[in-house]
């Protein structure tokens, strides 16, 4: 029988044995979130911290982890064991990069309503205009604060993204309602097409946002007098979701990254939208089994299709 000396001895050597691995180790709760990790994840993962969750995305495509479970006092904990030491190093270069661009994209509306609100404080200034600009950049800001912490709860896993099946030729009609005064103010036309039946892996409200930001992102890029149809088929035996717009287009160069997180294909683009919508469609077309793939060429517009095999 092992007394209490014992179990302090064993104690202490499991702490050690953790803490001066040369593996990269996390301990984690039944909720996911970090209990402790050896010297060397601290290393590698400056940004985990005990009491946070890790990322799915970290867990599931960085780094082939091997998982063991196993249960303490009637509460389940997992001991993590991540792989490739350039793969932890890529993703926590990937996180600082993302951190480093939210900064840039808050700052510059911020920049912009610190000058107007200035500029209405100036004698012989009528304000009104200038607050309602002002207005209009806290609003970008929501949108951006908005759609940062969406693809957070995404990444982390507190979404569930494929839950039962969604009818989407429904949710493409009501997108298209809901957006139909913005249509008509871009001068673009919004159709829908496809067969009622067929049905997709996920929420309903996850299509409604992956259709949405396919949708907007065509209002927002293609011009006037362009044509936006959102349509479901079959190809091929998969079932596939479209966007395609007659508009401007985009040059065969830059269509691998538009699903880059704040990435925009040339200046135009620069000045609108959150630069977070289509690597939003990604993410949530990839989690639910799908695959993602833009094709166009400048004035042929640009066609984004969603595959589900």
């Amino acid at each position: 029988m092992v007394n209490d000396e014992g179990l302090r001895i064993a104690a202490e050597r499991g702490r050690l044995l953790l803490e001066e691995s040369r593996e990269v180790v996390l301990v984690l709760d039944e909720k996911r979130r970090v209990i402790t990790a050896s010297r060397r994840a601290r290393e590698e993962l400056p940004s985990l911290e005990p009491g946070q969750p890790v990322p799915e995305v970290l867990l599931a495509e960085v780094n082939d982890p091997l998982l063991v479970e196993y249960e303490v006092e009637g509460h389940t904990e997992t001991l993590v064991y991540l792989g490739l030491p350039g793969g932890l190093r890529a993703y926590e270069e990937l996180r600082a990069g993302f951190t480093a661009a939210v900064s840039h994209e808050l700052r510059t509306p911020l920049a912009r309503m610190m000058a107007l609100l200035e500029t209405a404080l100036l004698p012989g200034e009528d304000p009104r205009p200038l607050i309602e600009q002002a207005a209009a950049q806290v609003e970008e800001v929501r949108e951006l604060i908005d759609e940062v912490l969406f693809l957070s709860e995404l990444e982390t896993g507190r979404e569930v993204v494929a839950l039962g099946e969604t009818s989407v030729r429904d949710v493409l009609e009501e997108v298209a309602a809901a957006l139909a005064e913005r249509a008509v103010r871009a001068d673009v036309r919004i159709e829908v097409e496809g067969d009622r039946e067929l049905t997709l892996p996920m929420r309903t409200r996850m299509l409604r946002v992956v259709v949405e930001n396919l949708a907007e992102n065509a209002l927002r890029y293609a011009g006037p007098r362009a044509t936006l149809t959102l349509s479901i088929g079959r190809e091929d035996g998969a079932v596939v979701l479209r966007a395609a717009d007659t508009g401007a287009g985009v040059a065969e160069a830059d269509l691998p990254r538009l699903f880059e997180r704040f990435y925009r294909a040339d200046r135009a683009r620069a000045s609108r939208g959150t630069g977070l919508g289509l690597a939003i469609v990604k993410h949530i077309v990839t989690a639910a089994g799908g695959e993602v793939v833009a094709s166009g060429a400048p004035g042929r517009g640009l066609e984004i299709r969603c595959v589900f095999a």
